[in-house]
């Protein structure tokens, strides 16, 4: 598997100049945001606590609904920290952030991260843009990202016009090892992770650009695959249904330009279990691939009676089959994680494995680097060994009746990532450069 792993990442240069000779990209939607990244200290929060929560159990700490007061805040992240899980709140009082931790802009939304990573390693893509303010644009101004005007030109950020109110979203990545402490009480984080506070204001409804999505549309056969995602915030279901409606009618005309087209969907965190449903019994049939973490596998199973064990490699196939099968994904599931990212489905046209590699690449150089790694920092990566719970897993698919279905690549692990944001987002985009 190191062996594999050399080869694509001594090919990526060679690929990529195929991909801008032959003017391919993939197409990122749909969400942008400017995110506000926590300089988070262990130190800061157990001052919070002793400040606003003297008298609390870190034990009974719960997330709160929204976040309105500095309580709400610290029970939130406490829950979230002491349980090394990554999860979303929404916040109505923004005064509060302000208060907590020291913050530096970063960028939000799957399309734009996915695209970032890109460009950091040379490979071009169009992005769907939702916040167009300067900040975002200016984050985002490579000659690799481009993206379509009003007048339906591909352009580079740097030539857009500001036309949706911006939307921030505050991320608390908190660190594997740390103590919280409060009074006598301990608890030590068990994973690293993040949470993301939201104050949801344009991506609540999305708004699309319908030039970007007749751009695709007309020009199919130069779109490789067609990312979806960022449905997760919207919260009005006739709002909802519209947008998804519109984009199952937008597949069908990309699919009919360009029929090997990957339709490649991003899953997430979900603000509603409402919103969740709709979006697997609406769009999850439009598409050839449905990409999800293992987080996310177990809270879609759950609701369907399916108790996935996420430590059991063979429960997750399962799992993905369960999904895939339940749902009609055409060709297959791709489930990612810090030890492994596989493809459970049919053989495909593309070298999948050679795409999951890739992902993992971009994923664990945002981790060790703690922003977008470019192709020398990538090369770096190639030292580190293989997850020992991957490569174990990898053995397993082997040595089962899922072998000729299954592909599972062990990642490059590190266990105690500078950067949790985004590597999902970073590990999608690695994926679509074997389409």
């Amino acid at each position: 598997m190191n062996e594999k792993y050399a080869e694509v990442f001594h090919q990526m240069e060679e690929t990529f100049a195929k991909r801008i000779k032959e003017e391919r990209y993939p197409a990122m939607g749909y969400t942008s945001n400017l995110d506000l990244l926590c300089d988070f200290n262990v130190d800061t929060l157990n001052r919070l606590l002793e400040q606003y929560v003297p008298n609390e159990k870190l034990e009974d700490m719960e997330v709160a609904k929204s976040i309105r007061t500095m309580e709400d805040l610290l029970h939130s992240l406490v829950y979230y920290c002491s349980h090394g899980i990554g999860g979303e709140v929404d916040v109505e009082n923004t005064q509060v952030m302000a208060d907590s931790f020291q913050w530096k802009y970063g960028m939000g939304g799957t399309a734009v991260q996915a695209a970032m990573a890109l460009s950091a390693v040379g490979c071009p893509s169009i992005v769907h843009l939702t916040d167009d303010s300067k900040e975002v644009c200016d984050i985002l101004d490579s000659p690799y990202i481009y993206t379509i005007s009003k007048d339906g030109r591909m352009i580079h950020t740097s030539e857009c016009e500001q036309t949706a109110e911006q939307e921030i979203h505050y991320i608390i990545q908190f660190k594997k090892g740390d103590v919280i402490r409060l009074g006598s009480q301990e608890a030590v984080i068990p994973t690293s992770n993040r949470m993301i506070v939201t104050k949801i204001t344009v991506n609540e409804y999305v708004p699309f650009s319908e030039p970007y999505f007749h751009f695709i549309e007309e020009h199919s056969e130069k779109i490789s695959s067609n990312v979806l995602s960022s449905f997760n915030a919207l919260s009005d279901p006739a709002l909802l249904k519209e947008r998804l409606e519109y984009v199952k009618e937008h597949v069908h005309k990309y699919k009919k330009g360009n029929p090997s087209g990957i339709v490649f969907f991003e899953d997430a965190h979900y603000h509603s279990t409402q919103v969740r449903n709709t979006c697997l019994e609406t769009i999850y049939s439009e598409c050839d691939i449905v990409s999800l973490n293992e987080e996310e596998l177990a809270y879609t199973l759950k609701s369907f009676g399916f108790d996935v064990v996420i430590e059991d490699i063979i429960s997750c196939v399962e799992g993905a089959i369960f999904i895939r099968n339940k749902f009609g994904v055409k060709k297959g599931i791709v489930v990612h994680t810090a030890n492994y990212a596989m493809y459970v489905g049919d053989k495909l046209e593309a070298d999948i494995e050679k795409g999951l590699i890739c992902g993992n690449l971009l994923a664990t150089g945002k981790a060790a680097n703690g922003w977008y790694a470019s192709r020398e920092q990538v090369g770096e990566l190639l030292k580190l060994d293989l997850s020992p719970r991957g490569v174990a897993d990898m053995e397993k698919i082997r040595e089962s009746k899922y072998a000729d279905s299954v592909v599972l690549v062990p990642s490059k692990y590190i266990d105690k990532p500078r950067y949790t944001i985004g590597l999902g987002d970073s590990f999608v985009s690695g994926v679509q450069t074997c389409f």
